[in-house]
C-alpha cells in the first residue's frame, strides 16, 4: 500500500477537512505507521465544528491535524456542495475497522488508548476473535482525571516501548485532540481519535443500523440510547451547527455570484 502524497481539503465552517475515501485514509494511516511517524488523525462530526468555533484550543488542534476525516454525513455533503462530488462520510468506526483489519494483514502494532478495563477487555477479545492476525501491542484505561506530569511520562514510555504504530484513542472529543496534540512527537506513531469506536465495536453500545447511517440518522439512533448526556450536543450543537452553514452557504453563494 502507497500513502498518498498530496493533501486535498474543503472548508467547512472554518474548519479544514479532508476529501477523501475511507479506503484512502488507510491507505494513508498505514504508510505514516510503516514510516513510524508521529501523526494526528482527527474524526470530524458536526459538534467537533461546533465546538472549534467556540473553543480556540480545539480549533488548533484540528487545524494542527494532519488528516481531519468528514465523520458526520453533514460533512460529508458540504464537501459535496464545495466541489468534491463524490465524498462519502470517514466515520471513526469505519476508519478503526477497516485499518485494523489492513494492520493485521501486514503485522502492525496497534494500541488501544481510552475506555474503560472493561470494554478494552471486550474490545480487544472481538479483534482477536475477528482479524486474524492482529497485532494488539497495548491497552490503556487512563483515569478520568489529569495525569501528572510522571504519569504521563511514564504512558509516553509505555507507547513508545511497545514499538505501537498506530495508536487508537477513544477519549471523546475534544478530550482526545487536545491529548494527541500534547503528544505530537512525543508519541512515535500514529494517533487516531475515534471517539465511540471503542464502545461500538466492543459491543458496549449498539451501533445505528446502516440505513440510517447511510441517510444520516445515526445520531437521531444515537439519541434515542442515551438522550440525558446527549439531547444538549445533538439538539443544540446540530441547531448551531445548521444556523452556521445556512449563513456560510448566503455568504458563499454571494461570493460566487460577485466572482
Amino acid at each position: 500500500m502507497q500513502p498518498f502524497s498530496d493533501r486535498v481539503c474543503g472548508d467547512v465552517l472554518g474548519v479544514s477537512v479532508d476529501a477523501l475515501s475511507l479506503d484512502g485514509a488507510v491507505r494513508t494511516i498505514l504508510g505514516w505507521a510503516a514510516k513510524r511517524e508521529s501523526r494526528i488523525v482527527c474524526v470530524c462530526a458536526a459538534d467537533s465544528i461546533v465546538t472549534a468555533r467556540r473553543s480556540a484550543s480545539h480549533a488548533q488542534a484540528l487545524a494542527a491535524a494532519d488528516m481531519v476525516t468528514p465523520d458526520g454525513a453533514p460533512l460529508a455533503w458540504i464537501l459535496r456542495r464545495r466541489g468534491h462530488p463524490d465524498q462519502k462520510r470517514v466515520c471513526g468506526s469505519d476508519l478503526m475497522w477497516s485499518c485494523c483489519r489492513e494492520a493485521a494483514k501486514q503485522g502492525t502494532g496497534i494500541l488501544l488508548y481510552g475506555g474503560t478495563p472493561a470494554t478494552l477487555r471486550l474490545l480487544e477479545q472481538r479483534l482477536r476473535s475477528e482479524l486474524p492476525g492482529v497485532n494488539i501491542v497495548g491497552a490503556i484505561s487512563p483515569p478520568f482525571r489529569p495525569l501528572s506530569a510522571e504519569e504521563d511520562a511514564e504512558v509516553v514510555a509505555v507507547i513508545n516501548r511497545s514499538q505501537a504504530r498506530i495508536v487508537w484513542v477513544g477519549l471523546g472529543c475534544p478530550k482526545q485532540e487536545a491529548w494527541m496534540l500534547a503528544h505530537r512527537d512525543r508519541i512515535r506513531a500514529v494517533m487516531v481519535g475515534v471517539g465511540a469506536a471503542f464502545d461500538f465495536h466492543a459491543g458496549t453500545v449498539k451501533r445505528a443500523p446502516q440505513w440510517m447511517q447511510d441517510s444520516g440518522l445515526e445520531w437521531l439512533y444515537r439519541l434515542s440510547q442515551d438522550p440525558r448526556r446527549l439531547a444538549k450536543r445533538y439538539f443544540v450543537g446540530n441547531s448551531v451547527f445548521l444556523l452556521a452553514m445556512l449563513r456560510d452557504g448566503l455568504l458563499f453563494k454571494r461570493a460566487a455570484r460577485r466572482g
